[in-house]
């Protein structure tokens, strides 16, 4: 696929390393020539310096035949031009912009063919904002994905000394969960994935992932750890698009407080907002915190634009007693090397990212995708059509697929129906199937098996 990719940033900068190794054909256009060259030494990618709304700019990258757009300038209007001219110039099939003023966000019909040619509009901050939601909702998870339109969710969970995973073979787990309400499809052992068979036993520090319905996530996070409280107090470091989202959708069921180090911004903020407690302060300063009783605060959460002030500030609620912390980072250096510490939970916008753009780059009907283990591997969920001449899946049994062994089909989504997928259901037409790829090398693989052939109409 030729796909060209309008800024340099860190968004723009994990799309084409996540691409590019996919043997797509990338282009990236950015003004900054240093940002070009640095990513050009590192990847297999072409760079085109200039003003990546501007016509010529776009004709030099490509756009003629290009199959998609992707603008994530730092710019939104820049982003929003850019396929406009793409479109009204070149006819590119798929253009994509990262939009982030909510204001742009609150007219969808602004973003038409007859008005904006966008086909696909990001909102990092919004999804940033409901992945810390579902984290909430969820105490005792390090991360959750929605599937199939919320039926589905894909849990992972660290098992820890003394918790009722450790220890246990997989065959006795899924025996106490009478095999239907959830089904562990992966675990990574210091940062390997680990085949998860019958004889598997977990270990400690272990990360689990399991896919069930989403009505049965609670009573199998239950079953799987011993229960945490639920989350009752929350405090939100940054007041921008992120932190806003956050205490307004919360306010209303907990005690949440917002630190905003802004004056003008703070007093703006606590206008909008009817119950949250706005705070004029540094996140990082230890006597504010103290002042606002951390350590019976049940989340901490940093989500200001500066990754060292994030840190810093969860790392000293930790220390001062919060229950759990985490931390939005932009670096992805910086991920690994602050989770294995003091922030249980580090948030990379780039990987919620990445996801919703790949659902629209895979082959085959992929309605879904969600990037994990810092690109290494995917979750997908892949619709099987046509029937069992023209498709390699519809009317098979699961262990008569050619899957390989990297890849896991772990439920099924039939119209309302959640199925937990064992080795003989057999796949019908319209199944939406949620599978676990360990590599990311075995996708174009995945991807195969569910193209129909030319003859399916």
């Amino acid at each position: 696929m030729k796909i060209i990719i309008l800024g340099a940033g860190q968004v723009g900068t994990t799309i084409a390393r996540n691409l590019a190794s996919e043997a797509n054909d990338i282009t990236i256009v950015d003004h900054n020539n240093d940002l070009l060259q640095e990513l050009q030494d590192r990847l297999d990618i072409r760079t085109i310096q200039g003003q990546a709304s501007h016509p010529h700019i776009l004709q030099q990258a490509g756009a003629e035949d290009a199959d998609m757009i992707i603008a994530v300038t730092h710019s939104d209007e820049t982003n929003m031009v850019a396929c406009q001219a793409a479109w009204t110039l070149f006819h590119t099939p798929t253009k994509i912009a990262r939009v982030r003023e909510p204001e742009y966000l609150k007219y969808p019909n602004l973003f038409s063919q007859q008005a904006l040619p966008v086909d696909v509009l990001i909102s990092p901050e919004q999804l940033v904002t409901d992945y810390i939601l579902r984290l909430i909702q969820h105490p005792g998870a390090l991360q959750v994905l929605d599937f199939a339109q919320g039926k589905v969710r894909l849990v992972a969970l660290r098992a820890y000394h003394g918790g009722p995973l450790v220890g246990h073979a997989l065959r006795e787990l899924n025996q106490h969960l009478r095999g239907e309400k959830a089904r562990v499809v992966a675990i990574y052992r210091k940062d390997r994935a680990i085949e998860p068979t019958g004889d598997t036993c977990i270990e400690v520090d272990d990360e689990v992932f399991f896919l069930a319905a989403a009505n049965h996530i609670a009573a199998v996070m239950r079953e799987l750890r011993r229960a945490e409280k639920p989350f009752r107090r929350l405090m939100f470091a940054g007041g921008g698009n992120i932190g806003r989202r956050l205490a307004a959708a919360l306010e209303s069921d907990y005690q949440v407080k917002l630190i905003e180090h802004d004056l003008h911004h703070a007093q703006q903020i606590a206008e909008q907002l009817a119950q949250t407690i706005v705070l004029h302060g540094d996140a990082a300063d230890e006597e504010l915190l103290l002042e606002e009783n951390i350590e019976h605060t049940d989340v901490f959460c940093a989500v200001t634009d500066d990754d060292e002030v994030n840190i810093l500030s969860a790392m000293l609620a930790k220390r001062l007693g919060a229950r759990k912390v985490m931390a939005l980072i932009n670096r992805a250096a910086y991920v690994d090397l602050v989770q294995s510490g003091s922030i249980d939970i580090a948030i990379s916008p780039q990987q919620a990212t990445i996801g919703s753009l790949l659902t629209h780059v895979r082959r085959g009907d992929v309605a879904a995708v969600h990037a994990l283990r810092r690109g290494a591997a995917e979750a997908i969920e892949a619709v099987a059509h046509g029937d069992a001449e023209t498709s390699r899946v519809v009317g098979r049994r699961i262990d008569d697929l050619r899957l390989p062994e990297e890849a896991r089909i772990g439920a099924i989504v039939r119209q309302d129906q959640v199925l937990i997928a064992h080795h003989d259901t057999r796949i019908e037409a319209e199944d939406h199937l949620i599978l676990f790829v360990t590599d990311k090398r075995k996708i174009a693989t995945v991807e195969r098996l569910f193209q129909v052939g030319v003859t399916f109409l």
